[in-house]
């Protein structure tokens, strides 16, 4: 949704990030379509669920924003906003307890 609807995503990113929003987006969905490859890849699994982590940890700051922003909207578009708040901290939970699950690949030894 990054790439199809990025004004939705320009509108939460914080002022006090560095650049343009519309580069904040952009890098973003790079990010999550890289997290959601290295995930699926068994050799880079491990090192994509931290990155799964650290992006739901870069991320939070434009949700906190969002929430702010919306404090005057209609119920449905607070509630929305609010609602991201804790759903991610189980989400960078999740990425985290997998990632330490993860046994790191083990090099294979050629005779």
């Amino acid at each position: 949704m990054h790439f199809v609807n990025p004004g939705f995503f320009d509108e939460i990113v914080p002022p006090w990030v560095p650049g343009s929003a519309r580069a904040a987006t952009y890098v973003s969905g790079v990010a999550e379509i890289l997290v959601g490859l290295g995930v699926i890849v068994g050799r880079t699994r491990r090192v994509a669920l931290w990155s799964a982590a650290a992006l739901f940890v870069a991320v939070y700051p434009a949700n906190l924003y969002m929430a702010w922003e919306w404090r005057d909207r209609e119920l449905a578009d607070q509630l929305v906003a609010y609602g991201r708040l804790p759903l991610q901290i189980p989400m960078i939970w999740w990425a985290v307890t997998l990632a330490r699950r993860s046994a790191p690949r083990e090099q294979a030894v050629c005779n």
